[in-house]
């Protein structure tokens, strides 16, 4: 793998600051302060849980606490920067050999990776993977996520983008020239190029379970 550490080391290490806030539904025997954590973007929100569930049970009594779940403005889901928490858990978990070896297991960075790397090899002649794993979000949709084959390079040799991907499967996020700017395509918090091959992206944005998790959100209006 023609790996840039440097990148795969930020995106191993970035975290995204959460503010926990339990539900004004709740009963409680004084006010819940709010719950700040500093969640590492490789992880799954639901691992937190057990700190979530500790720091609100000072304010209320155990048996009323039978689960609990996270939610974003009246929206359950499973990861995201600010999030209210009830007291009841809601989540489809995904579950995955690579991510549970690093969560469960404890691994470091340079452990993962070097497992890790065994798995994203290919041979040179090919230019990448047979297919990039992927899944493209989209946050005004009720559909869960959009997930095809995708190939990195076209029949003719050509090495595919980020942007080829989107042509295909969310041509709406592509920017008209002389029309303004409808959505963000962020992978990690940042908004890659359009013109990044997708096989660069895959090597170096991957999550543990060696997925590309792309998110398009509405772009912010001036």
């Amino acid at each position: 793998m023609a790996e840039d550490k440097d990148v795969l080391r930020d995106v191993w290490f970035g975290r995204i600051p959460a503010c926990f806030t339990l539900s004004p539904e709740e009963t409680t025997e004084r006010e819940a302060e709010p719950y700040y954590l500093l969640l590492p973007r490789v992880s799954y929100l639901t691992l937190v849980t057990d700190k979530v569930k500790k720091h609100f049970l000072r304010v209320m009594k155990a048996e009323d606490v039978e689960e609990m779940w996270f939610e974003y403005e009246g929206t359950p889901l499973k990861w995201y920067v600010e999030l209210t928490a009830p007291s009841k858990i809601f989540g489809d978990y995904i579950t995955c050999s690579t991510e549970q070896i690093h969560l469960h297991h404890g691994y470091k960075f340079d452990q993962f990776w070097a497992m890790n790397r065994k798995l994203m090899e290919y041979p040179t002649d090919e230019g990448g993977f047979r297919y990039i794993p992927f899944r493209i979000y989209q946050t005004m949709s009720d559909r869960p996520f959009i997930q095809k084959l995708f190939r990195p390079v076209s029949p003719e040799g050509h090495t595919l983008t980020l942007g080829d991907l989107l042509k295909e499967l969310f041509p709406a996020a592509i920017c008209v020239e002389d029309e303004p700017k409808r959505f963000q395509v962020m992978i990690h918090g940042i908004e890659p190029l359009l013109e990044t091959p997708i096989q660069w992206l895959s090597e170096h944005l991957s999550h543990p379970d060696n997925f590309l998790h792309i998110s398009i959100i509405p772009a912010p209006s001036d």
